[in-house]
């Protein structure tokens, strides 16, 4: 199976690539390899062969949700901020 020149710039413009004709002809061989390759997959009988969608055996690890009492007081926090009102911290205007 062999790929056209229009395929390789339709791809090449796709990625955002702008190939020289010599690298043009240097990715029509590589893709052809590829699209070999992959035909030879394909012959392959996996009838009996259980999908793979991971290779290690790996799960997640779960931790309890827990709450952790913070000490600081409102007041210790707002006295941190360069600037407050009314029990708030003052901030510039973003709009």
């Amino acid at each position: 199976m062999g790929v056209s020149k229009e395929e390789i710039k339709h791809l090449a413009e796709l990625s955002g690539l702008t190939p020289s004709p010599a690298e043009l002809e240097s990715l029509g061989d590589d893709l052809a390899k590829i699209l070999a390759y992959f035909n030879q997959l394909n012959e392959l009988d996996t009838t009996d062969v259980e999908p793979t969608f991971q290779v290690y055996e790996m799960e997640n690890v779960w931790r309890a949700d827990e709450i952790v009492a913070f000490e600081a007081k409102r007041e210790d926090l707002l006295a941190l901020a360069p600037e407050s009102k009314d029990n708030q911290i003052k901030v510039p205007k973003v709009l």
